[in-house]
């Protein structure tokens, strides 16, 4: 049975629950991270189906604040253009953020899939994602990593509203502390971020302006190889609307993107300003069919939905350590070694054992990612960005 937790502060608002699956069916995975798992949850009492956030209290040691603020963050909103936490549960051994479930897929995905795809529709999406981030930013809320990946579809209808999910990096403004650490997405993240310089929510409205160039053209307002460059090329806000990519695009949808892509946070549109700018309020988004151009380089840029759930090579390291590979069989693990060669795009990782036991075989994974004719950066700990290490399997290309 569950029971609302008693203690004064924080956890007054966590059930706590012997056992979640009493109160829900637990179905298949939908999704992994790095310290959590999200399930597909029937509630036993309603029928009704959500997505559970399973957080084992173990992974949570050190990190405690941050789940605390994702919480924080998430109980305070009511949008019905963002993902709503439901509930929480909390057990012995686990933290179950209950929440609402999504099932549209993500937004690149949605567009591929398209058969005809305009300005018009980029507008409707950008206004949506507008509108959200507006009512967070009047909330005092800052998300912080905004970016295609965190847009996903409330159901598979057509007409399906957008929803932003991910409130993992959000922090509220004027909590007793300027914002200053450099979190995000390289490559969404404003200049400002990047400079270490104190920011504020406008850093969103620089995201959604990255996000608004993509979803017309299909690829990055900045690229190198080298990340160096490419964070050089975001801090002058160096970006171009390169032919012929941009040749059917309309200037009004250029000045909007301009607007939001300021270099200077002062003078760069808020979100109630974007939403008045005619490309969003007026009609001079275009109805021209720009389907074929655009899902042709989301292709060629951004890879496959699940290798987008990437999470930095370290971590891979430290979760094979954890599992002790081999133990099982009485070895334990001498190195471990990850290798990155950003030039020939050939990611390693190596496991030897110390006994040189024919039962213990070399363990050696190879992924060859075949980005050459990717715009998108791919050096470094960028390409770790886009792939994904599923706990139990290596997924390839």
């Amino acid at each position: 049975m569950a029971r609302e937790n008693g203690e004064s502060g924080k956890g007054t608002w966590k059930k706590q629950v012997d056992d979640i699956k009493k109160i829900f069916e637990l179905k298949e995975i939908l999704g992994t991270g790095a310290f959590s798992e999200v399930v597909l949850a029937q509630e036993r009492s309603t029928g009704k189906m959500f997505a559970v956030k399973c957080i084992p209290k173990k992974a949570l040691k050190g990190k405690e604040s941050s789940i605390e603020n994702e919480i924080a963050v998430l109980r305070k909103i009511k949008h019905e253009n963002i993902v709503a936490l439901e509930d929480i549960y909390e057990s012995s051994n686990h933290l179950y953020l209950v929440m609402q479930l999504v099932s549209g897929g993500e937004l690149f995905d949605r567009i591929v899939e398209k058969g005809f795809y305009t300005e018009k529709d980029a507008s409707t999406l950008i206004r949506q994602v507008l509108d959200a981030v507006n009512y967070l930013h009047k909330m005092g809320i800052v998300h912080r990593d905004l970016k295609p990946e965190n847009l996903l579809y409330f159901n598979p209808q057509d007409e399906s509203k957008i929803m932003i999910s991910d409130f993992g990096l959000s922090k509220m403004e004027g909590s007793g502390e300027v914002m200053s650490t450099a979190c995000g997405t390289p490559g969404y993240v404003a200049p400002e971020v990047l400079a270490q310089k104190p920011y504020s929510k406008a850093v969103d409205c620089w995201s959604i302006g990255v996000i608004a160039y993509i979803l017309l053209c299909g690829y990055p307002p900045f690229y190198d190889e080298n990340d160096s460059k490419l964070f050089e090329q975001i801090l002058k806000a160096d970006y171009e609307f390169d032919a012929p990519y941009w040749d059917d695009i309309s200037d009004s949808a250029k000045d909007f993107i301009a607007s939001l892509m300021e270099k200077d946070p002062v003078k760069r549109y808020t979100c109630d300003q974007a939403l008045r700018h005619p490309w969003i309020a007026g009609d001079t988004a275009l109805c021209k069919n720009i389907h074929e151009s655009v899902s042709r380089q989301i292709r060629k840029n951004f890879a496959k939905s699940k290798w987008r759930q990437a999470f930095n090579a370290t971590a891979v390291v430290r979760h094979m350590r954890r599992l002790q590979l081999g133990s099982s069989m009485g070895h334990s693990m001498d190195s471990v070694c990850f290798c990155l060669i950003p030039q020939g795009w050939v990611l390693s990782m190596s496991v030897i054992p110390t006994s040189s036991s024919p039962v213990f075989p070399l363990i050696y994974y190879t992924i060859f990612c075949f980005f050459s004719v990717c715009h998108a950066p791919l050096s470094g700990s960028t390409l770790t960005n886009w792939i994904t290490f599923h706990l139990d399997s290596l997924w390839f290309l």
